[in-house]
């Protein structure tokens, strides 16, 4: 029996993912190179092949959740990818982080072909993933969008159409360019205030009623004890890495250089997470950043 939707990349955020639309109804074929993640979504409901490349071939969906342009790229594209396996009307929609450019080319591939495509990047982080309250922002054609909405509303709570194919990646990339610039600022603001013998509570509750209000100081501040949700009051475990923040600056400054265009923060704030990765951070929440701006002993 062939399932409604192949699912391929079962890691921290496509796995829940996964499982929602198996909530939802939907019959889910998922892969992974980890095999201890298809075994959670089996034991969810879902179901799995030994051959990705079979349960693509009669899905009539394809949705896709990886790492980096390569990865995208690899998989649908040559003569054993995607694109050369999946029956004609089957639906491909592409959830990983990648460079606009990268998403525009497959789509390109696929159009050739005669398949619609879709870029869909999320935010939300490992939590909307699991409650199922992600933000998708979509690039493809106005049909193309229509035919994935009801899939992507049974993962994600807002759902965005930024545009033709590469205007979700791009939508993607400028939102967590400007966040990884918020958490520094917002993260040397408290430091300051830290260093002049403020409650690091009542300041951030003084500024996120002014002119600094961001969402890194309401709903994710990067100082321990300030707010008991956030990753930072549980040792900045979980969340969202400071090497996929990296991976996400990388390609804001890799998109600048291509069109053009002038980030000198967003540069900036690549580099200060680099630092950060390079110091052994690479796994910890990226509001861990607060921990670099400590002043020295």
């Amino acid at each position: 029996m062939s399932a409604d939707i192949a699912f391929i990349g079962l890691g921290n955020m496509g796995l829940p993912m996964a499982q929602n639309l198996v909530k939802a109804g939907y019959s889910v074929s998922g892969h992974d190179l980890v095999k201890a993640s298809v075994d959670k979504l089996v034991e969810t409901g879902g179901v799995t092949e030994a051959d990705a490349m079979a349960a693509v071939t009669k899905a009539k969906v394809v949705i896709t959740m990886l790492p980096a342009s390569k990865h995208v790229e690899s998989i649908y594209l040559g003569d054993k990818g995607i694109l050369a396996n999946i029956k004609p009307g089957t639906l491909l929609i592409d959830c990983s982080t990648i460079a606009p450019e990268s998403a525009r080319k497959v789509a390109a591939a696929a159009l050739e072909k005669g398949f619609t495509m879709l870029d869909a990047p999320v935010s939300g982080g490992t939590g909307g993933a699991t409650a199922g309250t992600l933000t998708f922002m979509v690039g493809g054609t106005d049909d193309g969008f229509g035919l994935a909405r009801p899939y992507l509303e049974k993962m994600g709570k807002a759902i965005y159409h930024a545009g033709g194919s590469g205007s979700g990646q791009t939508v993607k990339v400028c939102n967590n360019m400007l966040l990884g610039i918020l958490m520094i600022g917002t993260s040397e603001a408290i430091r300051l205030g830290i260093a002049n013998g403020m409650d690091p509570k009542v300041l951030s509750e003084v500024m996120s009623k002014s002119s600094g209000r961001n969402w890194t100081l309401e709903v994710y501040n990067p100082c321990p004890g300030v707010m008991e949700t956030a990753p930072a009051s549980k040792g900045y475990a979980g969340g969202f890495g400071v090497d996929l923040m990296l991976k996400d600056l990388g390609l804001a400054v890799e998109n600048a250089l291509a069109t053009g265009s002038s980030v000198p923060m967003g540069s900036l704030a690549r580099n200060l997470y680099d630092i950060h990765s390079k110091s052994g951070a690479g796994g910890l929440d990226f509001s861990s950043v607060f921990n670099m701006l400590a002043k020295a002993k």
